[in-house]
């Protein structure tokens, strides 16, 4: 009982919470807050006295908290005690543990990546081996949750790992010290043609600003680059301090980098460059795409309204909404949205109207109509409400559904570079590498093998068609053929579609098998050798007069 209470309790502060802060500080507002939660309590303690079978209260309670958040926007959340370790990762990039992505298969919890010089990487572990045990305990027939769960701990104690390794006849058993895995937000850093530097940032954690300062000296000392390109594809965000002080890298002290709006003004911030920056005067092109999101398209947006960068890509995301951290009751936390933020021009990003949605219950896409003409420092139109348009806009090829396929089947592409590594202890270099013709032959045997499959959309729209067809009398004998016809188009024949994309599947294959010799820094080199929109930055940055009209004032 006193345990139900606490739940009860639990979920009534957090109602409070939510109803609260979405709320104003009006009276009848407070009478509607209370009677709300009046509601909420009854409801709970008549479910768990009178419901025909025993109500799990935690897993109900849950489920009412999820989707009274979901209804609000995708990004606040309620974070209950046991996953605060998932949100001080994302904060920090940081945890004690052995340093390996694990996922659940049909034989096991298997080792699906491994971070480079962490424990599970330096201790002999590999992509593909099955847990079996850890330290004595059977894990065969656990969740990926449970295994994670053994797998993390103080930094600096042992554990002792059993895994049964494809293609071995005798189980492995590593002994382990746990660490503190820390995930490097500058997967890489290099020299392009014509003296380019470059820097690939995954996300936005408290170490993001260090670590491309870090990467920018050296390439400036040590490598003498003349412009540099900042790649934020596929970054989806994070701590706002850090996109500051990375756009403060490049733009004198006291500039506005960004400002948040909400409902209560004194939460209202304006964040600001604050310390000299580093180099202001050399060529920078940032590159984004449309998995570019929040700190991301802060970087990118204040580094185009200051007119200090040229924007290469597609255009981003659009998440102009700001969460901040609440602490609840028996540990939780509540990450809300409490405010949107707007880049130095005065625009706001923001892609999705999530406060009005459509019948279907979806939030709405804000049409070009209704966006709003902004200016860059320079006096360069820019507009609000659809992320960040490109100064240069390049489009990425859109994978066909072979190749989304194959990397959708789990036990082909993996399962197929888990025993290329049996037979290959040794490959080129990243920068070098690459999958020869007789390579792609063999995946191609073994997807056959597999009985692989792919189309299936497609196929399951074509039978609907014809049931519908069908049903409505239009399928005569005359329009069979043609269905017939259609069908023969749309059945996959991989003799011909392995011909047809063979440059595609040779470069995803040659970059999942360099990923297991070279970890996720070579996997990006590999993939960077035939980017086209890397290419057109550097093209960019290598004539200084086309950079210059871009940033001219208008």
């Amino acid at each position: 009982m006193y345990r139900r209470t606490i739940l009860w309790r639990a979920a009534i502060a957090l109602m409070a919470l939510l109803i609260t802060t979405s709320g104003s500080a009006q009276t009848d507002n407070r009478f509607e807050v209370s009677r709300q939660l009046d509601i909420f309590n009854a409801l709970v303690k008549e479910l768990e006295l009178f419901y025909v079978d025993t109500v799990n209260m935690e897993q109900t309670v849950r489920r009412g908290i999820d989707a009274m958040l979901e209804g609000l926007d995708p990004y606040t959340e309620y974070i209950p005690e046991q996953e605060i370790d998932a949100l001080r990762m994302l904060t920090t990039g940081e945890y004690a543990g052995v340093g390996a992505y694990i996922m659940r298969r049909p034989e096991g919890v298997i080792i699906t990546e491994l971070f480079e010089n962490m424990p599970a990487a330096t201790g002999g572990l590999r992509a593909g081996d099955v847990f079996l045990q850890i330290d004595n305990t059977d894990v065969r027939n656990e969740s990926s949750e449970r295994v994670s769960e053994m797998l993390k701990g103080v930094p600096n104690s042992k554990l002792k790992v059993q895994v049964q390794r494809p293609g071995a006849k005798k189980p492995l058993t590593v002994e382990l010290t746990r660490k503190q895995v820390v995930v490097n937000q500058v997967v890489y850093y290099g020299l392009r043609s014509n003296n380019v530097g470059y820097i690939y940032l995954r996300g936005f954690t408290d170490r993001s600003a260090a670590e491309v300062k870090a990467a920018l000296e050296d390439l400036k000392r040590n490598h003498n680059i003349s412009a540099l390109i900042l790649d934020l594809r596929n970054n989806g965000g994070g701590i706002l301090e850090s996109a500051t002080q990375i756009v403060n890298m490049f733009v004198p002290k006291g500039r506005e980098v960004v400002s948040t709006k909400g409902k209560t003004p004194q939460w209202d911030r304006i964040y600001r460059t604050s310390i000299e920056p580093i180099d202001t005067v050399m060529p920078l092109a940032v590159i984004i795409n449309g998995q570019s999101a929040s700190s991301a398209e802060i970087v990118a947006g204040a580094l185009q309204d200051l007119d200090r960068a040229v924007l290469v890509g597609q255009r981003s995301f659009g998440k102009g909404l700001v969460q901040a951290p609440r602490e609840l009751p028996y540990n939780g936390n509540l990450k809300v949205t409490m405010s949107k933020y707007y880049i130095p021009s005065g625009r706001c990003i923001q892609q999705i109207d999530y406060s009005h949605r459509n019948p279907d219950g979806s939030a709405r896409h804000i049409p070009d109509s209704l966006t709003t003409l902004f200016h860059t420092v320079n006096g360069r139109p820019v507009r609000d409400g659809g992320g960040i348009t490109p100064d240069f806009t390049v489009d990425e090829p859109r994978p066909s559904a072979l190749i989304y396929y194959l990397m959708q089947e789990p036990d082909i592409l993996f399962d197929f570079v888990t025993n290329y590594v049996l037979k290959h202890p040794t490959i080129a270099p990243a920068e070098t590498f690459a999958v020869t013709d007789a390579d792609l032959a063999d995946l191609k045997a073994y997807a056959a093998e597999k009985n692989f499959s792919y189309n299936r959309q497609s196929s399951k729209m074509l039978a609907s068609l014809k049931e519908m067809a069908r049903f409505e009398g239009y399928l005569a004998d005359a329009d069979t053929a043609a269905i017939q016809e259609l069908e023969a188009h749309l059945t996959p024949n991989l003799d011909k579609d392995f011909a047809r994309f063979g440059t595609e599947i040779k470069q995803l294959l040659s970059a999942e098998i360099v990923k297991r010799y070279y970890y996720e820094r070579g996997e990006l080199i590999q993939n960077l050798q035939n980017d086209p929109v890397l290419a057109k930055a550097v093209e960019v940055l290598s004539a200084p007069q086309l950079v210059a009209a871009t940033l001219r004032p208008q």
